[in-house]
């Protein structure tokens, strides 16, 4: 009898030493930042603006690879654009582990976190709280508009689409102003569309969604071409697509010897817009215009000068204050004289600028819904992503 009690007892060891292994192992191998791991998901939820999608498949990808580890699922077929920049993300995390995920992740929500807090307290001290993108004054006839992104390098949304829109209609008919001035918060003046414009759009709506984008491209042209006031651009940073198109609208353009000017529209499989087919070549010439809207030719503050995209470039370390005493000069000139001059400048191109304006927005909605645009967004995405890691 004494045997089969001593087997039993020893498999009943054996078993609750088993169960003690485990509970052990499971406890070595919680994450090392679990507690933390879980606050960052609670302050994700409370952001209140949109990350951007770049920002979004990185936690995407960190959180999978925090809760699951390496990416183990098959690749999404080709009509799933969505899941395929998902799993591109998680995928290209590799090997990392667990920890290290959750790690970056809790790092990369801070930062999104930490970069709301200072803009909400930047925009809550501006002076007009109708803009949420922008930060707007009115002082001595000059109403200034500063692109107020600076964490997203001031990447242009539909929210800020139409807040330009509004903010130069207003200084348009406030007889209060006598110029307006243009420029971006942070390093960057604009990186031009925020590509989350694009994504996210299921494919029943593309179309409609395109028309729409559309619409609202060509309703901000106009708001450029029919401007009535003095409109001066203050290029304090790199400046990208359609923010570089749209300044050969502006009356004048001052820029930061730091600054750069990037049309990259083949690049992304779209085409020009902000009337640059027809300025650009006016203003540079066919063979130079071709560099930048053609072959996504990058080029600096000096050479855009050479080219007259840019009236005069100022050195960075001074670039605020002699802009604004620029500004402030031009200001003081008989405003009446500057109006009717910019009217009689303006009218002698106007219908062919607005001519020009609706062509370019009627090709791009049919490029936005291209294969050939889409596959070149994600392949953006997916550069940006692994550059990243």
């Amino acid at each position: 009898m004494a045997a089969p009690i001593l087997r039993k007892f020893s498999r009943t060891t054996a078993i609750i030493n088993n169960h003690q292994r485990s509970f052990h192992l499971a406890i070595k191998t919680m994450g090392a930042y679990d507690a933390e791991f879980n606050k960052a998901k609670e302050r994700l939820n409370s952001l209140k603006e949109d990350p951007g999608n770049e920002a979004k498949l990185k936690i995407y990808a960190l959180f999978k690879q925090a809760t699951v580890g390496k990416c183990n699922v098959p690749k999404p077929g080709m009509m799933d654009i969505v899941g395929k920049y998902k799993w591109n993300a998680w995928n290209d995390l590799g090997d990392i582990s667990q920890d290290e995920a959750q790690k970056q992740y809790i790092e990369l929500v801070d930062t999104l976190a930490g970069a709301e807090t200072k803009e909400s307290s930047g925009a809550q001290s501006g002076t007009d709280q109708k803009f949420e993108t922008l930060a707007v004054s009115c002082a001595d006839g000059i109403y200034s508009i500063t692109l107020n992104r600076p964490s997203k390098k001031n990447a242009i949304t539909v929210q800020m689409y139409e807040e330009l829109i509004l903010a130069l209609k207003e200084a348009g008919a406030d007889s209060s102003v006598v110029i307006a001035t243009v420029t971006g918060a942070g390093d960057y003046f604009c990186s031009g569309n925020d590509l989350g414009n694009f994504m996210n759009i299921p494919q029943d709506r593309m179309a409609s969604m395109a028309a729409k984008f559309g619409d609202l491209l060509q309703r901000f042209v106009s708001a450029f071409i029919d401007f009535p006031k003095p409109l001066i651009g203050l290029v304090n940073g790199p400046a990208v697509g359609v923010s570089v198109t749209v300044l050969g609208l502006f009356d004048a353009v001052y820029a930061s010897d730091r600054a750069s000017f990037h049309t990259p529209f083949s690049q992304l499989g779209q085409s020009p817009e902000g009337c640059s087919s027809y300025t650009f070549p006016k203003l540079m010439g066919a063979a130079k215009a071709s560099e930048m809207l053609l072959f996504n030719k990058k080029i600096s503050a000096a050479e855009a000068f050479n080219r007259n995209l840019v009236t005069q470039v100022i050195p960075d370390d001074v670039f605020t204050k002699e802009t604004s005493a620029k500004v402030q000069a031009i200001a003081k000139l008989p405003k009446e004289s500057m109006s009717f001059s910019k009217v009689l400048i303006r009218d002698a191109e106007r219908e062919k600028l607005h001519s020009v304006n609706k062509e370019e927005c009627r090709v791009l909605v049919g490029r936005w819904q291209s294969n050939e645009c889409m596959t070149a967004i994600m392949n953006f995405f997916q550069q940006k992503a692994s550059s990243k890691l």
